[in-house]
C-alpha cells in the first residue's frame, strides 16, 4: 500500500495539472475540475493497491476525473446542454485503448487553440486575484501540492491557506473567468500577472521572509518547473525566458548560500565552486534566447543579465560591477522601485566606492516604502563598515535585525552588530 501510495504521489505531482486542465477545458469551471481531479485521486488510492498501477496512470486519472465531472453535471439542470456533448466525448474515449487516449491527451496539450496546462496557469494567475491568492492557487492546481504542503512552505495555518484557495476559486467562478489561454494583446496584458506569481514563489524559497529557515528550496524548484513549462509554450515571449533565466541562475547558488551549520553565507563570501554549473548553463541559454528575440529588454531579462554577470565571475573580484550598474540604470528606467534603487546603490558602491553608494542609500532613508525594509539599514551598515564608521554600522545592523522576520537572517545581522564587521 505504501509503495503504491508513494508512486501515486509522485505521479500526481507531475500529472495533476494536466488532469485538472483537461477537465476544466470541458467544464469551464476550475473549482469543479479540481474537485473531480481530487475525486479521481481518491479513487486511485482505493483501486490501484488492489488492481495494480495502470500502464498509463495519467490517462487513468484523466478519464476518472472526466467521468466524475459528467456525474456532477448530470445533477446540474442548468448545464443540461453541455451534458450531451460531454457524454459523447467520454463514451468515445471509453472505447479506445488507454495508450491511444494518452496520445490524444498529449495532442490536446500541444493544440494551438487550447493548451490546457497554459490555460490553467493563466486562469490560476488571473489579475482579479491578489498575488498571495494567485500563488496559493497556482501551487495547488498547477503545481499539484496539497494544502498542507503549501501551508508548511509559507508557515501559514492549513485552514488559512484552504480558505484563501476556496475564495480565489469562488472569485474566478463569480467573474465567469473563461478557461483559456489569452492571445495577442490580451496575452501581453495578462502575462505580467503570471510572471509575478512564479517569481513570488521562487523568492519565498530563495530568501524566506519568515521562519527559522534561510531558504525553502522546494519552492524554488516548483517555480523553476513551472517557469520551464511557461517558456516552452511561449517560445517567442522574451520575458518568459528572461524570468526562467533569472530563476535558474539564482537557484544555482542555493547550495553555497548556507554553511555546514545552516547559517547564511552572503554572495561575495560564497564558495563559487559549489554553484551548480548545469543550472548556470541552463540560465545563460534561456537568457541568450530572451536577448535574441525582438524588442527591448524587459525587467526579468535585465535582472537575469545582472545575475549572469555574477555567474560568469569565477571569483568575486572578476565581477563586472560597471556593467551591473548599467543594467540597474536600465531597470530603473522601465521598472523603477525603491528596492531596485537600493540594489543599484550597492552596485554603484562596488563599482565606484562605498562613499558613492552611501550617498545614494542616504537619499533612500526618507522613502516611506522602505521604512520597514530590513535590507536598507543592512546595506547602510555594510557601507559604513567599509568606511571604517564601525559604531554607526553597529547601530544599523541592530536596526536591521529588529526589522528582519527570518530567524537566520536576524541572527546574522546581530552577529555583524556584535563584531562590527
Amino acid at each position: 500500500m505504501t509503495a503504491v501510495a508513494d508512486t501515486l504521489a509522485a505521479i500526481w505531482h507531475i500529472e495533476s495539472a494536466k488532469v485538472v486542465g483537461a477537465v476544466a477545458r470541458l467544464t469551464r469551471d476550475l473549482a469543479l475540475a479540481e474537485e473531480c481531479a481530487q475525486d479521481a485521486l481518491v479513487a486511485a488510492l482505493e483501486y490501484w493497491p488492489v488492481h495494480g498501477v495502470p500502464d498509463n496512470p495519467a490517462a487513468w486519472l484523466t478519464t476518472a476525473a472526466k467521468r466524475r465531472a459528467l456525474d456532477v453535471l448530470r445533477h446540474r439542470t442548468q448545464a443540461a446542454p453541455k451534458h450531451a456533448e460531454l457524454a459523447v466525448e467520454l463514451d468515445t474515449q471509453h472505447t479506445i485503448r488507454a495508450a491511444d487516449f494518452a496520445e490524444a491527451v498529449d495532442a490536446a496539450l500541444d493544440d494551438d487553440i487550447g493548451d490546457d496546462l497554459l490555460a490553467l496557469m493563466f486562469t490560476a494567475c488571473h489579475p482579479l486575484l491578489s498575488p498571495e491568492a494567485r500563488a496559493a492557487l497556482t501551487l495547488k492546481v498547477v503545481g499539484g501540492l496539497s494544502v498542507e504542503e503549501i501551508a508548511r512552505a509559507y508557515l501559514k495555518p492549513a485552514a488559512t491557506l484552504a480558505q484563501r484557495i476556496v475564495r480565489a476559486k469562488r472569485t474566478l467562478a463569480e467573474a465567469r473567468v473563461p478557461f483559456e489561454t489569452p492571445r495577442g494583446a490580451e496575452l501581453t496584458a495578462r502575462l505580467p500577472s503570471v510572471l509575478e506569481v512564479l517569481y513570488l514563489i521562487f523568492n519565498e524559497g530563495y530568501a524566506a521572509t519568515v521562519g527559522d529557515d534561510w531558504m525553502r528550496p522546494a519552492l524554488c524548484e516548483e517555480a523553476q518547473r513551472l517557469g520551464r513549462v511557461l517558456a516552452s509554450r511561449l517560445p517567442d515571449v522574451a520575458e518568459a525566458h528572461g524570468l526562467l533565466a533569472l530563476m535558474e541562475i539564482q537557484a544555482s547558488r542555493l547550495a553555497a548560500r548556507v554553511d555546514a551549520a545552516g547559517q547564511p553565507v552572503l554572495l561575495m563570501d560564497q564558495d563559487r565552486t559549489r554553484w551548480d554549473r548545469l543550472l548556470i548553463r541552463r540560465g545563460l541559454a534561456a537568457l541568450a534566447h530572451a536577448e535574441g528575440l525582438p524588442g527591448p529588454f524587459g525587467p526579468y531579462t535585465l535582472q537575469a543579465a545582472i545575475a549572469a554577470c555574477h555567474a560568469r565571475a569565477a571569483v568575486p573580484a572578476d565581477t563586472d560591477w560597471s556593467r551591473i550598474t548599467a543594467f540597474y540604470d536600465a531597470l530603473m528606467q522601465i521598472s523603477p522601485s525603491p528596492v531596485v534603487a537600493l540594489n543599484r546603490a550597492v552596485a554603484v558602491s562596488m563599482a565606484f566606492g562605498p562613499a558613492a553608494g552611501l550617498e545614494l542609500v542616504e537619499a533612500l532613508t526618507i522613502d516611506p516604502a522602505l521604512k520597514t525594509y530590513h535590507l536598507l539599514p543592512a546595506v547602510r551598515g555594510d557601507l559604513l563598515v567599509k568606511l571604517d564608521r564601525i559604531e554607526e554600522a553597529r547601530v544599523e545592523f541592530r536596526r536591521a535585525a529588529k526589522l528582519a522576520q527570518n530567524a537566520r537572517e536576524r541572527a546574522l545581522l546581530m552577529a555583524r552588530a556584535a563584531t562590527g564587521e
